[in-house]
C-alpha cells in the first residue's frame, strides 16, 4: 500500500512512470499532512502554562484532527484505486452494438465512481478551517506559522482533488450531474477563499 512507504519510496514511486501516485494520492496526502499539523499546534498546547484555560478545548481538537488526518491518510491509496473501475470496462468486449453499450454504460459507471473519492476528500478537508481558526486565535502562538503551512495544505488538497473530479467529468454524458457537482465544487471553493483569507489574517498579527 501507498501509505506505508517511507517518504522516499513515495517520492520516488511518484517521480516513476507509473501512473499512480498521482495528482489525487497527492491531494490526499496534503489533507492528511493538514490535519497533522493542526493536530500537532493542538498537542503543542495542551498543558502549558500560559495556555491552561485552553488545554481541554485543545485535548478535543486534537483528537479530532487526529480522525482527520488517518482518514486522509487512508484516502492516498483510496484515490490510487478509484480509477480502476474505468479501466476494467475500457478492457470490456466491444465487437456487437450491445456489447459497446453494456461497455459504454460501465465507462459511465466507473468515471462516477472514480469522482467519489477525490470529490469526498476536497469537501471533507475543507471541515479543518473551524480547527485552524480557533488554533490560530488561541492555540500556541509559537506554532502559528504551523497553522499557516496546514492552510497553505488544505488550499492545495481541495484544489487538487477538484481538478481530479473536473477532469472525469469531462468524459460524463449526464449534463445534469455535471451541473450539480460543478456547483458544489464551487461552494467548497468560494468557502476555502473566504476562510483562508481570513485565517491568514490572523496568522500574520502574530508573526
Amino acid at each position: 500500500m501507498l501509505k506505508d512507504l517511507t517518504v522516499v519510496e513515495f517520492v520516488n514511486e511518484t517521480a516513476s512512470n507509473s501512473p499512480a501516485p498521482g495528482g489525487g494520492s497527492i491531494a490526499a496526502l496534503n489533507a492528511s499532512v493538514a490535519a497533522g499539523l493542526l493536530t500537532m499546534v493542538a498537542n503543542l498546547t495542551v498543558g502549558k502554562k500560559k495556555y491552561l484555560d485552553v488545554s481541554e478545548r485543545m485535548e478535543e481538537i486534537a483528537k479530532v484532527c487526529g480522525k482527520y488526518k488517518d482518514t486522509f491518510v487512508d484516502g492516498i491509496d483510496k484515490d490510487a484505486n478509484s480509477f480502476n473501475g474505468v479501466m476494467d470496462a475500457m478492457k470490456l468486449p466491444k465487437e456487437t452494438e450491445s456489447e459497446q453499450k453494456v461497455r459504454s454504460a460501465k465507462i459511465q459507471e466507473g468515471y462516477k465512481e472514480a469522482i467519489v473519492v477525490p470529490l469526498s476528500l476536497g469537501t471533507e478537508v475543507a471541515a479543518l478551517y473551524p480547527y485552524a481558526k480557533e488554533l490560530a486565535e488561541t492555540g500556541n502562538a509559537n506554532a502559528i506559522t504551523d497553522v499557516a503551512v496546514a492552510l497553505i495544505n488544505i488550499k492545495a488538497a481541495v484544489e487538487g482533488a477538484f481538478l481530479n473530479v473536473r477532469i472525469n467529468l469531462n468524459s460524463l454524458k449526464d449534463e445534469a450531474y455535471k451541473a450539480e457537482l460543478n456547483k458544489k465544487m464551487d461552494e467548497v471553493q468560494a468557502l476555502v477563499k473566504k476562510n483562508d483569507a481570513e485565517i491568514m489574517e490572523i496568522v500574520k498579527t502574530k508573526l
